[in-house]
């Protein structure tokens, strides 16, 4: 179905445990180079089955059948989720896209949740834990989510290590979301950051986007940061805030790579969103799907590109009976998003 990644099983598991349906998931990951579960995505069949007492077949990884039942509402608790456990050896595997999967059906618990989640913090394929904290929980708490997220340590590629930690306070009752008109773009803050790798590179990453984003006409307030992790890794993490919406753009160096190629990455994105007029970037946009499907209401809001994830993501919540997604444009173009609940779904 449509990308044919890991967003279908996350999907797929939170609908289930905010649903109460079970379901069976076939040929997982069928395309990929490795296919089946790899850790990230056995982390969080596991998480979100704890969070739901759920009975579970083919959960290891590898595996290509996952059948998942649950067994009881979201429980608000605390947690503890490890990626590095998943797999011999330990895994750097996105522990972002992990608490994106128990958010919501931490946020429709009866009470308050806290979860700690360690494994990789900024990581390639994956929103940043800036990108979650400063974009996406901003504009789930505009549809009526309580959530907060922190960063107690920075997990780079290849060794992972990181921590963040994830509060929820449920039961959410979700608003739908308008964001059709971004409005001006105000400035852009951010952070340049270097670990275990000397700080001039943090310098460079932070003075490279400062020139091109200020040369744009937009307010910049960057910083640059050396931090400890368990491995060496860098990146720019950068946030757009206009009057309508707040978007986020990020690059990752590696071996190689210039620090100021890592700027340049971040701020063409950042450029290419501003000039599409749009309101959500391209990755919001696939990621407020699954809660606008379960909003009171009709929402509405333009996307920076239509994208294949776009288009799963509004495959899935259909085939659960859940909203009905209308998207106007072309793909890898500028679209309008209509998602219309289901009424009693």
């Amino acid at each position: 179905m449509g990308e044919g990644g890991g967003q279908i099983v996350r999907t797929c598991l939170a609908l289930a445990a905010v649903t109460g349906r079970p379901l069976v998931i076939e040929n997982v990951r069928a395309r990929r180079a490795n296919p089946g579960l790899a850790a990230q995505h056995l982390t969080a069949v596991r998480a979100v089955g704890a969070i739901c007492a759920a009975e579970i077949e083919g959960d290891a990884l590898g595996s290509q059948t996952l059948r998942f039942t649950p067994r009881r509402p979201p429980a608000a608790d605390s947690y503890l989720f490890d990626v590095s456990e998943a797999r011999p050896g330990g895994s750097a595997g996105a522990i972002t896209l992990l608490a994106q999967t128990i958010l919501l059906p931490l946020a429709f618990a009866h009470g308050p949740s806290r979860a700690v989640l360690r494994g990789g913090t900024h990581v390639p394929w994956s929103p940043p834990f800036d990108y979650g904290r400063e974009v996406w929980l901003f504009a789930l708490a505009r549809m009526g989510i309580e959530a907060q997220l922190e960063l107690a340590r920075f997990g780079f590629y290849p060794a992972g290590g990181g921590e963040i930690r994830l509060e929820a306070t449920g039961p959410a009752i979700l608003r739908p979301l308008t964001a059709v008109a971004r409005g001006e773009p105000k400035r852009v803050t951010g952070r340049a950051v270097a670990a275990n790798l000397p700080a001039h590179i943090a310098q460079r990453m932070a003075d490279r986007a400062r020139s091109l984003i200020m040369a744009a006409g937009m307010e910049c307030a960057l910083t640059p940061v050396r931090v400890t992790a368990v491995c060496p890794g860098a990146g720019i993490f950068l946030t757009l805030e206009s009057e309508g919406a707040r978007a986020g753009f990020s690059a990752l160096g590696r071996p190689g790579k210039p620090a100021e190629v890592v700027a340049e990455e971040a701020v063409a994105d950042l450029l290419a969103y501003r000039d599409s007029g749009a309101a959500l970037d391209r990755h919001l946009a696939d990621q407020i799907i699954l809660p606008a499907a379960l909003a009171s209401g009709v929402s509405e809001f333009t996307a920076e590109r239509v994208t294949g994830h776009l288009r799963t993501c509004a495959a899935v919540v259909e085939h659960f009976g859940l909203a009905r997604t209308e998207i106007a444009g072309s793909e890898e173009a500028p679209g309008k998003v209509t998602v219309i609940p289901a009424a009693g779904a």
